[in-house]
């Protein structure tokens, strides 16, 4: 029981980094919305956005310049999130 649930953390968090990170690389490349590649990049955007949105008004408090580190932040924090869940489930079971 144990195992199955911290799998199922584990590879939601992979799901999550791995679409933040293809998310960053096709900001770079993506020019329309409204192409095929676009389209892939707004629905990454409304798939990670709730956990990007908060850091970014986080990190708009302090003068970052023209960088965003808000992504950075998500995956710093989603990855420390994990691994709490991940020991309070072997705590717990």
């Amino acid at each position: 029981m144990a195992q199955t649930l911290v799998f199922a953390i584990y590879l939601f968090s992979e799901v999550i980094t791995a679409a933040m990170l293809i998310q960053a690389i096709l900001s770079w490349f993506v020019r329309d919305r409204y192409s095929p590649l676009g389209k892939l990049y707004m629905l990454l955007s409304n798939f990670t956005e709730p956990l990007v949105a908060p850091c970014r008004r986080l990190l708009s408090r302090v003068n970052t310049g023209m960088l965003d580190f808000s992504l950075l932040l998500a995956l710093i924090l989603l990855q420390v999130i994990t691994n709490i869940l991940i020991r309070l489930v072997y705590f717990i079971f």
